[in-house]
């Protein structure tokens, strides 16, 4: 009978195995990750799939047993030390040069600095995932990191120390009934945000500021699963917090920006989601719509989607084509 067991698990790509006694525990795993990579324990989250999704620093279970890990895949989202060193070394780096003035450094500020610094890399989106699948997923990955890096949204989840897994656009199509569309979903609190970025005809993407308001929405399901009292005003908190940090919508035209849509003030039976989503399905709080996607099953397949977005289209052409028309007589 086997005496140890082996851990497995990926980081940036590299995967790594560790060896353990039979009663070791996440704890331990901690503790060998921080000695053998040089990642503090505080910097590690574990994504691990199936079941038990995305395990943070402390942990829910600090004696949860490594063998009920084995043969699940498990992938270590931390930054390189590589990439602390260089925030340590551009931290110093911005430290004043000693004059003859009686003039002291300002210590602290740079403490702020390199501690805000150290917070960004720790709360923020651990991977973006656009939908290969659907046309321009580079343009989907550009939109998606535009959010991961908005000013607005950082200073809010370094104020809440929220941490996302994993930032991905939605599907319109999957996300589509008869009288309602999905505009984003929270999975297991915090394990996958999925936003609509794309308008339902598959032939642009939705409003900038309207898409953010909507992740605002989807941070606040971190904490709240249903939409109760808590939950809205929590939501309102990150979109105050989000607009007043966004220091940089004052410098720039938005008729200039790549994801700005004056058409996209929101579709009547639209709404942002049926409450905390986990393991494909939404148990948690009560949709804004009461003919949700999740509650009354009649979502439009693929093909009639498409089918549909091909037709809009064609309307668009058409009427574009008259205007036209109108514009040479």
């Amino acid at each position: 009978m086997a005496d140890s067991i082996k851990i497995a698990f990926s980081h940036h790509g590299n995967r790594h195995e560790f060896q353990f006694p039979l009663d070791s525990t996440i704890s331990d795993l901690a503790e060998k990750v921080f000695v053998s990579l040089s990642i503090p324990q505080a910097n590690q989250r574990f994504m691990v799939t199936p079941k038990l999704g995305l395990l943070k620093y402390p942990f829910p279970d600090p004696v949860l047993p490594l063998s009920s890990l084995l043969n699940k895949k498990m992938i270590l989202l931390a930054p390189l030390p590589s990439e602390i060193s260089a925030l340590s070394e551009a931290s110093a780096a911005s430290k004043p040069r000693e004059r003859s003035s009686p003039v002291k450094t300002a210590m602290p500020s740079r403490h702020r600095d390199w501690q805000r610094a150290q917070e960004g890399a720790t709360y923020t989106f651990g991977k973006i995932v656009p939908l290969l699948d659907l046309p321009n997923p580079e343009k989907s990955r550009r939109f998606l990191e535009r959010l991961r890096d908005d000013a607005g949204i950082k200073a809010s989840m370094r104020k809440h120390k929220f941490s996302v897994a994993v930032l991905t656009e939605m599907n319109p199509a999957e996300h589509t009934t008869h009288e309602s569309r999905t505009l984003g979903l929270n999975r297991n609190r915090g394990e996958v945000i999925e936003l609509r970025l794309r308008t339902d005809a598959y032939d642009g993407y939705r409003d900038y500021k309207i898409i953010r308001k909507t992740l605002c929405h989807e941070l606040a399901h971190n904490v709240y699963g249903e939409h109760d009292r808590n939950f809205w005003d929590l939501t309102n908190a990150i979109e105050k917090e989000v607009e007043t940090n966004d220091w940089r919508s004052g410098g720039h035209a938005l008729t200039d920006q790549e994801f700005y849509n004056p058409d996209d003030s929101g579709v009547e039976g639209e709404h942002v989601d049926g409450g905390g989503w986990t393991g494909g399905e939404f148990v948690l709080g009560v949709s804004s719509s009461p003919a949700s996607y999740a509650s009354n099953g009649q979502g439009l397949g693929r093909r009639e989607l498409m089918a549909q977005a091909a037709e809009e289209r064609m309307r668009k052409q058409r009427r574009a084509n008259r205007e036209a028309d109108d514009q040479a007589r």
